[in-house]
Parts: C-alpha cells; sequence; structure tokens
C-alpha cells in the first residue's frame, strides 16, 4: 500500500475523504465509545452532511462554523460542510457565548453546528444569551444542535433533522459540487488562540492544508492501522489537521477524546491499542507521574509529537525508556503557517529533539531576524504554508506578511549551524532586567531541571531599580516542600542574575487555553 502520496493527488479534502473511503473501505476510520465506523461508512456520512448542506442552501465560500468537542459528529459535519464547498470556521471550546458570538459574527457563517452541553454548560443557551444582550448575527440563517434536542426557535434544528433535509440532494449533485472546488481556494479559517489580544482568522487553502500534513505524516512516520488517540482538540490545526487530515491520508483510525483526562487516556491507550499519541508535553508528563500507569498496559504506543518552548530533556528519556515509545518528536507551527513549520526527524538525537523544535519542513523557509548567527531573533518563515492572509483584514495581515512573502510569526528563537530552531518566547513575553533581555521560556526551561519543579511559567514584573524582574508560578511535583527562598537560591545558583526570578508563586495548576497554552494575561492580572 502506498504512502507516499502527494497532496495533487487529492486535489481538496472532499477527494481525500473519498479516496480514503476508497483505499481503507473496511478498516476502522472512527471510534468513540462502541460506535466503530468504517473509512467506507465516514465515507458515506460526510457526504450526507454535505448533501444537507446543500439542501440548507449552503454555497461555494459561505463560511460554515463548528462549536463542539471531539466527537464523530464534529468530523462528520465539519468535513460534510467542506465537502459541500463551504469554508470552515472551528470555534475554540472554551469560549463564552460572546466570544463565539463575536467570530460568527465577523466571519459572516451563514450555518453553525454547536454541541448541546459540554462540561456543564448549554453552548445554545450560551449563545442565545449573548444574542439576548446585544450580539447581533444578521447572517446566522441555521443553527444544527449536534444531539437530540434543539430550541422550538427559529433558525434551530437537530443533527437527525438537519441530515434529513438532505435526503433529496442526490450523490452525484454533492459530488458535482465537490468535484468543482479549486485546490486554491479557502478549506478553512482557523481563528488564532488570542493569548494576547483579540483572535483573527488565518485563511489556509486546500492545497496549503493537504501539502503540509502529507509532510507532517511523513515526518512523523504515521502508517496504516495506527491508531491515534485525538486528544488535542479539533478546533486547532494540531486536532483537526495532524489529528483527522493525517489519519485519513494513512488509514489510521481516529479516537477522539473530548476533554484530557488522564484516567481516561490511559484506559484508552489500553483498551483500543493507542500507537500514537500527539499533545503537548504537560499531557505526556501527567501519564507518566500517574500512580496507576503501570496497571495500564500502554506497550502498542509507539509514536509521540510533541512541541512547545519548553520540552524537558528528561520528558523526552522517560517517554522512550519508561513507555518504549520508538518515536518522540518535537514540531513548531502557528495558525498563520497551516500549523507547521519545523519539525525534528526520526533519529535525531533526544538531546535535540528536547532542545528544538527541529527544521524547516520540505519546501519552506525558516530564518531567525536576529543580529548575529546563533542570537535570539524573530522567526520569520515563507513558503506554501503561509496563510493567504487573515479574514477581511487587510491591515493585520499587511502587517504580518512582508512585502516578499515572509511572515512575522511574532515568536523568538534562535537557530543553530545545520537550522534546527530553538523558540525561547513570544516576542511580546519578553521583558527587559536593567538592560538585559530576559526570555522567559529559557528561564522556564531552567527551573524545569528543578527536581520539585512539575509545571512552571514566568512573567515580567515591574521593579523600581532594574525595570522589570522575573515572577516564577510554580507547581509542585506532589510531595515537594520547596519554598519560594530554596527555588531563587538554587536558580542563582544555576542562571545568570539577570534571569532568576525575584518572585516564586505556588499554584496549583497555570492556566491555559484548549490549545494548551498557557495564557499569561492571567498571571499578570
Amino acid at each position: 500500500m502506498r504512502t507516499d502520496r502527494t497532496e495533487g493527488e487529492w486535489g481538496t479534502i472532499p477527494g481525500l475523504v473519498w479516496d480514503a473511503a476508497a483505499r481503507y473501505a473496511a478498516h476502522e476510520a472512527v471510534v468513540e465509545g462502541r460506535t466503530r465506523i468504517t473509512f467506507a461508512e465516514l465515507g458515506e456520512r460526510v457526504e450526507r452532511a454535505a448533501a444537507a448542506c446543500l439542501a440548507a442552501g449552503v454555497e461555494p465560500g459561505d463560511r460554515v462554523a463548528i462549536w463542539a468537542p471531539n466527537t464523530l459528529d464534529w468530523i462528520v459535519s465539519a468535513l460534510g460542510a467542506v465537502t459541500s464547498g463551504a469554508v470552515l470556521v472551528p470555534l475554540n471550546t472554551r469560549f463564552k457565548g460572546a466570544e463565539a458570538a463575536d467570530v460568527l459574527a465577523r466571519c459572516r457563517a451563514r450555518l453553525l453546528f454547536v454541541t448541546g452541553t459540554f462540561l456543564g454548560t448549554s453552548y445554545v443557551a450560551s449563545l442565545r444569551r449573548a444574542q439576548e444582550n446585544g450580539a447581533e448575527l444578521p447572517d446566522l440563517e441555521r443553527v444544527v444542535v449536534l444531539g437530540d434536542t434543539a430550541p422550538d426557535a427559529p433558525g434551530f434544528g437537530t443533527w437527525k433533522e438537519f441530515l434529513a433535509g438532505g435526503d433529496a440532494v442526490t450523490a452525484e449533485r454533492v459530488r458535482e459540487r465537490a468535484a468543482a472546488i479549486p485546490a486554491s481556494a479557502p478549506s478553512d479559517i482557523i481563528f488564532t488562540s488570542g493569548t494576547t489580544g483579540r483572535p483573527k482568522g488565518a485563511v489556509i487553502t486546500h492545497a496549503q492544508t493537504l501539502r503540509g500534513y502529507a509532510i507532517w505524516s511523513d515526518l512523523a512516520g504515521l502508517r496504516e492501522g495506527d491508531r491515534y488517540l485525538i486528544v488535542n482538540p479539533f478546533f486547532h490545526t494540531f486536532g483537526y489537521k495532524a489529528g483527522i487530515i493525517a489519519c485519513l491520508m494513512r488509514g489510521a483510525t481516529m479516537v477522539p477524546q473530548p476533554v484530557f483526562n488522564v484516567d481516561t487516556a490511559l484506559a484508552n491507550i489500553a483498551a483500543e491499542r493507542i500507537s500514537v499519541l500527539p499533545g503537548p508535553p504537560t499531557l505526556h508528563q501527567s501519564l507518566l507521574d500517574h500512580p496507576a500507569r503501570d496497571t495500564h498496559d500502554l506497550s502498542a504506543l509507539r509514536l509521540v509529537v510533541t512541541g512547545a518552548a519548553v520540552v524537558p530533556l528528561q520528558l523526552v528519556e522517560r517517554l522512550r525508556g519508561e513507555l518504549g515509545v520508538g518515536t518522540v518528536l518535537t514540531a513548531y507551527g502557528l495558525s498563520e503557517a497551516s500549523g507547521i513549520v519545523s519539525m525534528c526527524r526520526r533519529g535525531d538525537p533526544a538531546e535535540l529533539i528536547a532542545a528544538t523544535s527541529g527544521r524547516a519542513i520540505p519546501g519552506t523557509e525558516v530564518r531567525v531576524d536576529a543580529p548575529a548567527p546563533g542570537e535570539p531573533g524573530e522567526v520569520l518563515v515563507r513558503g506554501f504554508n503561509v496563510m493567504r492572509g487573515y479574514f477581511e483584514d487587510p491591515a493585520a495581515t499587511a502587517e504580518a506578511i512582508t512585502e516578499d512573502g515572509w511572515l512575522r510569526t511574532g515568536d523568538v528563537g534562535v537557530m543553530d549551524a545545520d537550522g534546527y530552531l530553538r523558540i525561547t518566547d513570544r516576542i511580546k513575553d519578553m521583558f527587559i532586567v536593567g538592560g538585559f533581555n530576559a526570555y522567559p521560556a529559557e528561564i522556564e526551561q531552567l527551573l524545569g531541571l528543578h527536581p520539585d519543579v512539575a509545571d512552571v511559567a514566568v512573567v515580567g514584573i515591574p521593579d523600581g531599580r532594574l525595570g522589570e524582574v522575573g515572577k516564577a508560578y510554580v507547581v509542585r511535583r506532589p510531595g515537594a516542600v520547596t519554598t519560594a527562598d530554596d527555588l531563587i537560591a538554587w536558580s542563582r545558583r544555576e542562571m545568570a542574575n539577570f534571569k532568576v526570578p525575584r518572585e516564586v508563586a505556588f499554584v496549583t495548576e497555570l492556566p491555559r487555553n484548549a490549545s494548551g497554552k498557557v495564557v499569561k494575561q492571567k498571571l499578570r492580572t
């Protein structure tokens, strides 16, 4: 079975869906509790969802949003919308009603798929409350609740009712619509996580998505028969594209998990013989440290892909040594670059994997705008993966992409002589201590070496003498009794004085968004 297919052979995401349905027809595509469907069955469900979109009046280029956790219905409704020619707009599951309404209004979504209740919150009620409080959604014609009940109100209906509406649309009409989609057409608008400001929508095409995740699948070594626990949220490229799209490309089984819970993850890995588990370092750390880990059979796990400014060497070594994971890789990406910029290669030493985010993926360029080689500077990216722009925001697009095509990432990095990139921080997170540039991620990596530190985030705070100094928010390991004075004294022995945190606050957990990123704004307030 070939695994070296290129994006040109699929053309568009609908082409990929139908190709997977034919090539891997009888193989298990999605497992959700007791529900198990094959790739052929997934193709049929996607086609039916696309027919319903056509019946609902969706036209090529219309924006269709989805606000729901990782489920089979997410996969089917999202791929159905894209197959109908729509541009998919995934909404962050952590959004409140007003935040969701803001994105829906700005992208002028015509159709919304929404979960009923998730984590004790009614998303439908939250959205309607936002509307009652003044949020205007004149373009939103229909809201489809991914459940059995929906409000008795104009424009609202259930998933079952929505699908029934497409029964009169023939398969030929769906195929004709999908065949007319050019590879250069937008496939999705991914709104940035908004940790440093109002989210902006990065427009990505079918061709960019397929090329990027064919490369991702190849570099990661994803293969037919893999069983992939998708904990990364589908609204993020790490979940949707490095998850759903990659699995369709390689015939890997998707096991979506709506919320990361370490007990559930361990149970899933054992019961479903999970072989692939991408996610942030905190996910893998929690698995390794779980007291009941040894009661679960994790022997099928063979591939881990992670990424963050701080990936402890100890984590890479423990995944390899304690769990026997054959391939552990780090990568770096952002929504504006199709979610993929650089990646380590299989065979790279553990020290390189932990210390860097790899080198540029094929077909792209990455450079660091620094005063001299080996010094920190802003990371710039150029190539097929760079977004077409921010949706209907030419000013922000011009600010982000230079005239000669370089994307300003806003991330600070250092590149070595072999092209391996180490992300040191966000430009906006850097602070200046007595004239010295201090990069929180570098300090966090050093603090992470302390045996009592389980998790850490550093921010700059005002200081009358030095201008700014570092404050560390630390999650201690279970049973640890390290004090703030202990940690500051240890830091003075291990790092340059300007990097040493002047204050330490112990917390039970760090505030993170649904993508796993620490929301430092909350630490600064």
